[in-house]
């Protein structure tokens, strides 16, 4: 009976947490903070963190981590932004000329999402047939993307966008009913995502696999296509953020994506997964993604220091590791 109501507790106590957070920024900024403008922009600044955190939701259910998608996103909106200004020659043959909005924008983030996935194909790869820790493959990963990103630009960033471009990352014009296409974006990953993981074959798979590895096997679940396929969508998504973040940025820079991997990880564990695999949903990730959107809007709203932000933040996430801890203690 305990086990049972610590595990309908978990599952809504991040809600809880989040209406308590959003009534408490609320009263200390004298009801600006709900202001629909400010909420459409919380939205807006969580959309990224969103996506990211819907596939680091699947690695992280499969037991496993992805420290290298915010220098896979920085490396695949350089290099689609570099493709739009640049254009993109081939073995000599002209494939995108320059400049071409028409052609350049969806070619980008062609080029952009397919270089996430052959990322991710990497990792995963070298997870599911060498066996090696899933933290050290992302932890080189990250290093070698972040390196060149800013060997590709020479650390500079890449700008003059196509104006209609910018309407992918929200800007002036960017909006359908209201909310901009960034979040439009999430949403539509975040239930597709909620799809295949609740009623499909392979979304029990990933359960399975994070569950009990050696079991799933022996079920005749094929454990390296199921790792590889989940750190697949993970790059993927990397790098559909990687072109959605320099369109509301306006430009393709090295530096950008510093920290998401720590804000997504975040987003999955508040959201309920456990860092040992097997648990997590796609639901529970994106209130966590929000969340995170809310203390950093509402404490920047309240003027507190970036520098205590920062330990706030941390704090936060150090409470939700813990309260995982627990809670798999009570189960």
């Amino acid at each position: 009976m305990n086990a049972l109501k610590t595990e309908r507790f978990s599952r809504y106590s991040i809600a809880i947490y989040l209406l308590l957070l959003v009534l408490f920024f609320a009263l200390i900024t004298e009801g600006r903070f709900i202001e629909e403008r400010n909420l459409v922009n919380i939205l807006l600044q969580s959309a990224i963190n969103t996506i990211l955190a819907v596939g680091m939701t699947l690695v992280i259910i499969t037991g496993g981590i992805d420290l290298s998608v915010g220098s896979v996103l920085a490396l695949c909106g350089l290099v689609g932004t570099d493709i739009m200004v640049n254009g993109l020659v081939l073995g000599g043959r002209t494939l995108v000329p320059k400049p071409n909005p028409v052609l350049g924008i969806p070619m980008a983030m062609l080029v952009s999402c397919t270089l996430g996935v052959l990322i991710g194909w990497w990792n995963g790869w070298l997870i599911a047939r060498w066996n090696i820790a899933p933290f050290i493959v992302t932890l080189a990963t990250m290093t070698i993307a972040r390196g060149t990103a800013f060997v590709y630009s020479d650390g500079k960033p890449v700008g003059n966008l196509p104006e209609a471009f910018n309407r992918l990352g929200g800007g002036t014009g960017g909006e359908v009913l209201g909310i901009p296409v960034p979040v439009w974006i999430a949403i539509i990953v975040s239930l597709c995502t909620l799809v295949k993981l609740r009623a499909t074959q392979f979304g029990r798979a990933i359960y399975a696999v994070g569950g009990n590895e050696q079991a799933a096997r022996l079920s005749g679940v094929d454990v390296a296509r199921v790792k590889v396929t989940v750190y697949v969508l993970s790059g993927f998504l990397a790098g559909l953020c990687g072109i959605v973040q320099a369109a509301r940025l306006g430009a393709g820079d090295p530096k950008y994506g510093e920290m998401y991997e720590l804000n997504a990880i975040a987003a999955v564990v508040l959201g309920g997964a456990s860092l040992a695999g097997g648990r997590g949903g796609v639901g529970g990730t994106v209130v966590g993604a929000i969340l995170i959107g809310v203390l950093d809007n509402g404490l920047v709203m309240a003027g507190v220091s970036a520098f205590y932000q920062k330990v706030v933040k941390g704090v936060v996430i150090l409470l939700a590791v813990l309260g995982d801890v627990w809670q798999r203690r009570q189960r």
